[in-house]
């Protein structure tokens, strides 16, 4: 048997070579960082080769690009959504803001209108909110704030920066309820500023009305229309309205005349109610005349004289009115019949 002698050895033909091919491998290596630095032909490869790759890089990028803005935009609506609100918020309360803002400048702009009218006409006066309006479109009432408590009283005449408003027709504690003068059951003894003519008017509901207006009265379109002080309830030479339309009634034989009432029946929140027994001074634009032609004389304005206190002069109605006067020197015509 023969000894034994070992494995087999392999053959270093595979060894002798990797050398070889690693000089080999070190000089390709050298030559082309030589041709590299020579020319640069490298580099122009390398970005040739980035333009080739990077659409495989921009899709590959792709999903985290997507998802990134998918959160940002989420982001932003949420954000957007929020300043939104608030912003809308802030709006309305600037709104509001600027409503109350203008309501007062009204009130206050009325106020001082109020306050001027009583200082330039001496006038002594209270102020009375309004408390409540009658709905009723038949009649035409206030509801002040302020009742026989504060003063008030029945018959008490109430005006505002225009001219009159009407009366208190009844009283409690706190509050009081006053008459226009576009109530269909309330009339007023009135005059003609221009010429003295003494008339009556009449509540038509939305509207004033003068009724048996003479032919011969010389009444004109535009006429100024002032209380005429008779009756004792309203002082005299507070403006009524103006005459804005004239026609004849049914008979032909007497006008009847419609009216733009001076006071602002329909706005405002305050009015001021007449105290009784203080000497009244009108101012000259609003005094009567006292030669007015064609007519009689008027007497001078005389101090407010307290209200009766008697049920029958509660009010001033067509039947307690004092008659229609004529112009002087002219007769009435009759009424056909």
């Amino acid at each position: 048997m023969p000894p034994y002698a070992g494995p087999p050895v392999a053959s270093r033909q595979g060894d002798a070579s990797s050398p070889l091919r690693l000089l080999a491998y070190l000089a390709l290596a050298i030559i082309l960082i030589v041709l590299d630095d020579q020319a640069g032909w490298l580099a122009r490869a390398r970005a040739q080769a980035n333009v080739l790759v990077q659409p495989v890089w921009a899709l590959a990028g792709l999903p985290g690009r997507l998802g990134t803005q998918v959160k940002d935009n989420a982001a932003s609506h949420g954000q957007l959504v929020a300043e939104n609100r608030e912003l809308r918020n802030q709006l309305l309360i600037a709104n509001a803001r600027l409503t109350r803002l203008q309501t007062a400048a009204l009130d206050n702009a009325q106020l001082r209108e109020l306050l001027n009218v009583a200082e330039r006409s001496g006038l002594d006066v209270q102020l009375a909110p309004i408390l409540d309006i009658d709905l009723d479109p038949v009649k035409q009432r206030l509801v002040l704030a302020a009742g026989s408590r504060d003063g008030v009283h029945m018959g008490q005449a109430v005006i505002d920066a225009g001219g009159l408003m009407g009366q208190v027709i009844a009283t409690t504690g706190s509050t009081a309820t006053v008459l226009l003068l576009t109530d269909p059951d309330h009339a007023v003894p009135v005059t003609v500023a221009r010429n003295g003519v003494r008339l009556i008017v009449y509540g038509r509901g939305d509207s004033l009305e003068l009724r048996d207006i003479p032919l011969s009265a010389g009444v004109e379109v535009g006429d100024e229309i002032v209380t005429s002080g008779l009756g004792g309830r309203f002082p005299a030479g507070f403006p009524v309205g103006k005459i804005t339309a004239l026609r004849p009634d049914d008979t032909h034989a007497f006008l009847v005349g419609s009216l733009e009432p001076a006071a602002k029946l329909d706005r405002g929140r305050d009015v001021l109610l007449l105290r009784p027994g203080a000497a009244i001074r009108i101012p000259p634009n609003l005094r009567l005349p006292t030669d007015a032609p064609g007519g009689p004389a008027e007497p001078p304005i005389a101090p407010a004289v307290a209200p009766p206190t008697s049920p029958e002069a509660a009010s001033v109605t067509p039947a307690a009115a004092p008659p229609v006067v004529p112009a002087a020197g002219r007769q009435p015509q009759e009424p056909n019949r």
